[in-house]
C-alpha cells in the first residue's frame, strides 16, 4: 500500500483540511499520515472558535520518523499558518524528499480576491518559494497574484492571462502549476495546468454552481492526491477531483439538512471509488510525474 503524509491544521468540526484529507485519501486506499500544525475547535468561519498552535511538535515527529526509517510516496500541504511553519516545512521537504516521491503543495492562504485573516502579502512571497520546491502546485487565482506580488487580483481576465499567470508560477520552480477556481464565463468553471517540463497547458472545465461553500478547495487537492496515488496521470487526476467537487457540491445542494460550513463529501466517496475502480480498468498506470494521458476518462454516474 502507498503511503502519503500531509501537513495542515486539523478543525475538528468544519469539514477543511485534515477532516477532510484524512478519510478522503484514506478511502482511494492510501495509507494517509498526518502532521497537525495546529487543532482548532471549529475552522474559522465560526465565532469564537479555540485554537492549539503545534508548530513545536513538527520537528520531533519528523526526527522520529527518520529514526524508524519512515518514508513517503507523496508529501502534500495544506494549510500553514506562519512563517516558522513554512520553514519548517521547507527543511522537512529536504528530509524526506526522493526521486521516487513528489511533494503537492496547496498554499491554501485566500480567496475571492482577499488573503484570509493574518495572513500578509510577504507571508505569500514565502509561501511562494515553499511553492518553488514542489512537483505540483494547486493555487487559486487569488494566491496566485498575491505570490506574484501583484497590486490586485483580477475580476475578468482571458485565457492568455491566465496562460501568463501559470508561466510565472512556474518560474517559481514547480514542475507543474495548476490553477483553481477559472472561470471565463458564468456557466464554467475549472482548472489550468502548465507543464512547465513538456511546455504544455492543459484545461478542464465543469458546470458553475452559484453557491460557495468552505472547504472545497481541500477536498479537490486531497482528492487529487488520492488519485495521483491510484497511478493516475495529473490531467486525469484534476478532472477526478473536479467532479468529484461537483457531485458534492449537488449532493448538499439537495439535502434538506445539510450544514452551512462544509460539503456532504462523505456520502459523495461511493461515487469517487466507482470512479476510481472503473478508470483502473481501462487505463493503464502512469507515474505522476507524467502529465498528459490520452484515454478518455469516464465518470461515473452518482447513485
Amino acid at each position: 500500500m502507498k503511503r502519503i503524509v500531509t501537513i495542515q491544521d486539523i478543525s475538528c468540526v468544519g469539514k477543511c483540511s485534515l477532516t477532510v484529507a484524512l478519510p478522503i485519501i484514506s478511502a482511494m486506499g492510501v495509507e494517509t499520515a498526518i502532521i497537525p500544525t495546529a487543532v482548532l475547535s471549529t475552522h474559522t468561519a465560526f465565532d469564537d472558535f479555540t485554537f492549539r498552535d503545534l508548530t513545536d511538535e513538527i520537528v520531533p515527529i519528523a526526527q522520529h520518523w527518520n529514526q524508524e526509517g519512515i518514508g513517503f510516496d507523496a508529501i502534500y500541504t495544506g494549510y500553514l499558518g506562519s512563517f516558522e511553519q513554512l520553514e519548517i516545512v521547507s527543511d522537512f521537504f529536504d528530509e524526506f524528499k526522493t526521486s521516487e516521491n513528489f511533494i503537492f503543495v496547496d498554499p491554501a492562504m485566500g480567496d475571492n480576491g482577499e488573503l484570509y485573516k493574518g495572513f500578509t502579502p510577504e507571508f505569500a512571497k514565502e509561501m511562494g518559494k515553499l511553492c518553488g520546491k514542489a512537483d505540483i502546485i494547486v493555487p487559486n487565482m487569488t494566491e496566485a497574484a498575491y505570490m506574484l506580488g501583484f497590486d490586485r487580483v483580477e475580476e475578468e481576465y482571458d485565457e492568455g492571462y491566465v496562460k501568463d499567470i501559470l508561466y510565472q508560477l512556474s518560474l517559481l520552480g514547480a514542475k507543474m502549476v495548476v490553477l483553481t477556481s477559472v472561470s471565463y464565463d458564468e456557466s464554467s468553471i475549472g482548472v489550468v495546468a502548465y507543464d512547465s517540463v513538456r511546455k504544455e497547458y492543459f484545461s478542464y472545465f465543469d458546470e458553475r454552481i452559484d453557491v460557495k461553500y468552505h472547504g472545497t478547495g481541500d477536498v479537490f487537492a486531497s482528492a487529487c492526491v488520492g488519485a495521483l496515488m491510484n497511478d493516475f496521470s495529473l490531467a486525469d487526476s484534476l478532472k477526478i477531483a473536479a467532479n468529484y467537487v461537483v457531485e458534492c457540491i449537488k449532493d448538499t445542494q439537495t439535502d434538506s439538512k445539510r450544514n452551512w460550513y462544509g460539503v456532504n463529501f462523505e456520502t459523495v466517496i461511493p461515487y469517487l471509488i466507482r470512479t476510481i475502480e472503473k478508470n483502473k480498468t481501462v487505463l493503464p498506470p502512469t507515474r505522476a510525474r507524467y502529465f498528459f494521458f490520452s484515454e478518455e476518462l469516464h465518470v461515473s454516474e452518482q447513485e
